[in-house]
């Protein structure tokens, strides 16, 4: 372990230049399509699934209330709750790929 760790601090001092390399350009270069693609994909996966979630959690909902009109109150409030906490997902996917895409993704200038 130590021995990797000598020849590494080895190599990085007598090659600089390596280890002080020039960022790439800021073009996007064969990034920008595959964030374009990981965006699409988590955009679709959690809208499609969320949706589900969304449809369970009311069909569940809805179900316990016809057994227990008296508790409707109550059901319907943690649907809510609920139904937010699932939608704050599908947000949180949202910022994720508008971080992709306008972080190092495409260049729109």
């Amino acid at each position: 372990m130590r021995r990797s760790l000598m020849l590494g601090a080895l190599f990085v001092l007598a090659f600089p230049g390596l280890a002080l390399a020039a960022d790439a350009p800021a073009t996007g270069g064969w990034l920008a399509p595959f964030t374009v693609i990981a965006a699409a994909i988590g955009m679709a996966i959690a809208a499609g699934l969320c949706g589900l979630g969304q449809g369970r959690a009311v069909a569940a909902a809805v179900e316990a209330m016809a057994r227990q009109p008296g508790a409707a109150p109550r059901i319907q409030l943690a649907m809510v709750i609920g139904l937010a906490l699932i939608e704050s997902l599908a947000i949180y996917t949202l910022v994720i790929a508008l971080i992709l895409l306008f972080g190092k993704g495409i260049n729109f200038a």
